[in-house]
């Protein structure tokens, strides 16, 4: 399936991509459009206003895309508070990597089109479910 949203991602809109391919749809195709009007016919907008998997309420898009799907995991909630906190930064959670994860993703920018931080940041994404699960298991 194909995917839209707004080009030079950041990390909700990166991360969402990730969990998109993760959980949702494994094979699913990403196009970055400059304006919401662009969204071609047969893609699936996100992180885009207005659409359905967007911000909702306090929600970011990561957020939203796990409530809409189901998706209770513990372990990706707690990846959704700190894209969260990285994305809008409002105090919602306590989340001390969220600053982190913001510089890396915005240095990704500087020298790398959306498609190579969308896979860059799918990388990083990997690991980091990896370790906190590893640390979930560990802890219990």
């Amino acid at each position: 399936m194909k995917w839209a949203t707004r080009a030079g991602i950041h990390i909700d809109r990166a991360a969402s991509a990730w969990l998109i391919t993760s959980r949702v749809d494994p094979d699913a195709e990403f196009v970055y459009v400059d304006d919401p009007d662009d969204v071609p016919d047969d893609a699936i907008a996100f992180d885009i206003p207005g659409c359905e998997l967007g911000h909702q309420g306090a929600d970011v898009t990561f957020e939203t895309i796990l409530r809409r799907h189901d998706i209770v995991d513990p372990v990706l909630w707690q990846i959704a508070r700190i894209v969260h906190e990285a994305d809008v930064e409002d105090g919602r959670f306590d989340a001390p990597e969220a600053p982190g994860f913001d510089l890396i993703i915005r240095a990704l920018g500087v020298d790398h089109a959306d498609e190579e931080i969308r896979a860059l940041t799918a990388t990083v994404l990997d690991s980091v479910e990896q370790y906190l699960r590893r640390d979930l298991l560990e802890g219990s």
